[in-house]
């Protein structure tokens, strides 16, 4: 077998290959000897096939799969031999100068270009006097006692009204619907046997306002204009109309926060409740914080690192990235123009964005492999249990999926390893915390 290297430019590679015919007729030669003690072909006893005769059966899908098998140990091989890290598979072609159906009868020699690109090489950076701060809230008495309330008011109990008896604010009305616009029903307007406190900012501004007053029986027309914002976009600014029936209407009852109530939802005592309240709203937090300290890293990573980037690799997470916003605008309803941008200049955004994450998870992977992290299996194995349960009833052909999909499988483990290496830089860097409010720890990085 002849290599020649025909491009060394940057990151990029391709290289050539001629295979001799004689070397493919020979591995077909041998092929054809182990087949025929083995192959059952009528008129013949076993292992009496004449080898001309299977040749001109099966030769040509026989040298077929030996093509395809010579081309991956070739490239293999050579790539191993040049101590090279290809990004992704080489991109294989057969030379112009092939005639396909010699090469299949064994007659022409394989010839054929591997074009490739490396993943770059870096050192990589002593972090240890790389400063972050790691922004913490406290959970206070008042947001839990918030908490509390909302979910006291989620199970207040509510008592049948007299007949005749008008719907004030902080009552319930049980409400059929049909809504309009322009005349014509819309999806998503109708309804039947709705529960609607008055009051409680459920519904769009200004529909609760209009059943106060209303009685058991009565049938309300409600005018109201959908807000710009509205999240559904065929709906944003457009005004409605809500034929509503009242079914019924019911005052708030009593409701005591104590240990009984507690019990009510399966707790032990109104304590138990309140703990539970804090740990959830604590959990809130530290997921924030781990989220705002990692960026943080990654920013610093960022600066710290400019290397050139294999540009299938970055042009791969580009076309991902922008498939997945183009299809939120769509589903918005939104355009550029709304967006304050045009197409160019959100697709130079977005490329840059790809060359981050590219140029992160190079770094990253690096950083892991260089110190050893590792995921274990029974990691992988708990990621694939909370996997499941995000589909009730199909748990088996989930696990079924993923264990028979090694590809599937290494996109549990991948965030897995990262979120390890991140563990593992922060213990490098020095991290303070610095205590925030709420609505610090809470702000989107990009309204900052």
């Amino acid at each position: 077998m002849q290599v020649t290297e025909t491009l060394s430019e940057g990151l990029k590679r391709e290289l050539s290959f001629v295979v001799p015919a004689s070397e493919l007729a020979s591995r077909l030669d041998k092929r054809l000897a182990e087949m025929k003690d083995k192959v059952r072909i009528n008129g013949f006893r076993p292992g009496k096939v004449p080898a001309a005769h299977l040749k001109r059966l099966v030769g040509k899908s026989e040298m077929a799969q030996i093509i395809d098998t010579v081309i991956g140990d070739a490239i293999r091989t050579t790539v191993e031999e040049r101590k090279e890290r290809p990004a992704l598979n080489p991109e294989v072609k057969l030379a112009d100068t092939v005639d396909g159906e010699k090469l299949v009868e064994g007659q022409a020699d394989l010839a054929f270009s591997a074009s490739y690109e490396l993943l770059p090489t870096f050192e990589l950076k002593d972090i240890s006097g790389v400063e972050l701060e790691r922004p913490v809230a406290e959970v206070s008495d008042a947001e839990v006692q918030e908490q509390l309330d909302r979910i006291a008011e989620g199970n207040r109990p509510f008592n049948a009204k007299d007949e005749g008896a008008k719907a004030e604010n902080g009552d319930r009305v049980t409400i059929d619907f049909v809504g309009r616009i322009d005349g014509e029903a819309f999806e998503g307007g109708s309804a039947e046997g709705v529960d609607l406190v008055l009051g409680s900012g459920q519904f769009i501004p200004g529909f609760e306002e209009q059943l106060v007053g209303a009685k058991a029986g009565d049938e309300v027309t409600v005018k109201v204009t959908f807000p710009a914002e509205y999240p559904a976009a065929h709906l944003a600014g457009k005004a409605a109309e809500f034929a509503v029936t009242v079914k019924g209407v019911a005052a708030p009852g009593e409701l005591a926060l104590d240990d009984e109530w507690a019990k009510k939802l399966g707790m032990e005592s109104l304590d138990k409740v309140k703990d539970a309240i804090r740990d959830q709203i604590r959990s809130g937090y530290e997921a924030a914080t781990r989220a705002k300290v990692k960026r943080a890293l990654l920013d610093k990573l960022d600066e710290a690192y400019d290397f050139a980037l294999p540009t299938k690799l970055v042009d791969s997470e580009f076309e991902t990235i922008w498939k997945q916003a183009t299809e939120e605008m769509e589903r918005a309803g939104r355009t550029f123009a709304d967006e304050e941008t045009t197409e160019e200049a959100a697709r130079a955004d977005y490329l840059k964005i790809a060359a981050r994450r590219v140029r992160l998870g190079l770094v990253l992977s690096e950083v892991g492999e260089k110190n050893s992290v590792q995921v274990t299996d029974e990691e992988v194995s708990r990621a694939l249990v909370e996997r499941a349960r995000q589909f009730p009833g199909q748990e088996k052909q989930v696990f079924d999926y993923y264990r028979s999909n090694p590809m599937a499988l290494a996109t549990l483990r991948a965030p897995l390893f990262e979120e390890k290496v991140v563990d593992f830089l922060l213990g490098q860097a020095k991290v303070t915390d610095k205590v925030v409010t709420k609505e610090e720890l809470m702000k989107d990085p990009e309204e900052a």
